[in-house]
């Protein structure tokens, strides 16, 4: 099933539309600060577990923080990356895309060597690298993942330009006299937008698991931010006797990514038929 009748595009929508809803107003969502650490209350058990308290939903992690008001604003940060990551990496791809496909030539060459050198670079390596570096923390996460994950945009960016700069409607704009910056904003990037936004979901499902990744080893966001990577990190020694410590933000961030996806392919289906199916 294609277009506006795929299950899989509506199932993506709600589930990426559904937690950024949760980011939006994670504050409504939970009575408990996410910071708030109660020792006494450590380690209880979600709700439908036996041992659960109705005061806490998905029950507490090691140090007694509630794990619904920490998931919740963990939403956040998640959301927050992806979003950052994608808006940084597609300004960058899609200048040097447009540019090399738009004027060809050195300046193409110089731009393609510039794709080549950096999809010659091992991606998690380098953001380790510089995080463990320059130091953790929300700006540098992003700033980096956005630096590193731009190379797609420039790739289907160049190759969507060159399909487009020699149709009909361009070379009516030449012939009327408009600039080389009207052509390029009013005439190329508008319709090379669709592939752009199939690009930008996986970005940003891919800029989120690099952050859970590094969250993990104790290079991402730093704590006590409720990342779900480091809840998970932060949950893996206890998950053999509180498996709910890892699994609560485990299937979370699978249902985001997951989300995400289908929301890419529901895009691609639907601009590929150019019509509302």
């Amino acid at each position: 099933m294609r277009g506006w009748r795929s299950a899989g595009l509506w199932v993506g929508a709600f589930i990426v539309g559904f937690t950024l809803l949760v980011a939006i107003f994670a504050p409504m969502l939970s009575a408990h600060d996410p910071f708030a650490q109660e020792l006494s209350r450590r380690l209880i058990p979600p709700i439908w577990m036996e041992g659960g308290k109705p005061e806490h939903w998905l029950g507490t992690d090691q140090l007694g923080r509630d794990y619904l008001a920490r998931l919740v604003y963990g939403a956040r940060i998640s959301m927050l990356i992806g979003i950052m990551t994608v808006v940084t990496s597609g300004l960058i791809g899609i200048s040097l895309g447009v540019a090399g496909g738009f004027f060809g030539g050195r300046i193409d060459d110089v731009i393609l060597f510039i794709i080549t050198a950096r999809l010659s670079i091992p991606l998690i390596l380098v953001a380790l690298a510089v995080v463990s570096l320059v130091g953790s923390s929300l700006t540098v996460v992003v700033a980096t993942l956005g630096l590193l994950l731009w190379e797609r945009f420039a790739v289907v960016a160049r190759v969507a330009t060159m399909q487009v700069r020699n149709l009909d409607y361009v070379a009516a704009a030449w012939s009327a006299g408009c600039s080389q910056p009207y052509i390029v904003m009013r005439e190329i990037l508008p319709n090379i937008l669709s592939p752009l936004a199939v690009v930008a979901t996986l970005e940003m499902a891919l800029a989120i698991l690099l952050e859970a990744a590094l969250s993990f080893l104790g290079l991402g966001v730093p704590p006590p931010l409720p990342s779900w990577g480091l809840m998970i990190a932060e949950g893996k020694d206890y998950m053999f006797f509180s498996a709910w410590v890892i699994m609560v933000p485990g299937l979370s961030l699978f249902a985001l990514v997951f989300g995400i996806n289908l929301l890419g392919d529901g895009l691609r289906d639907l601009l590929k038929t150019g019509r509302v199916a």
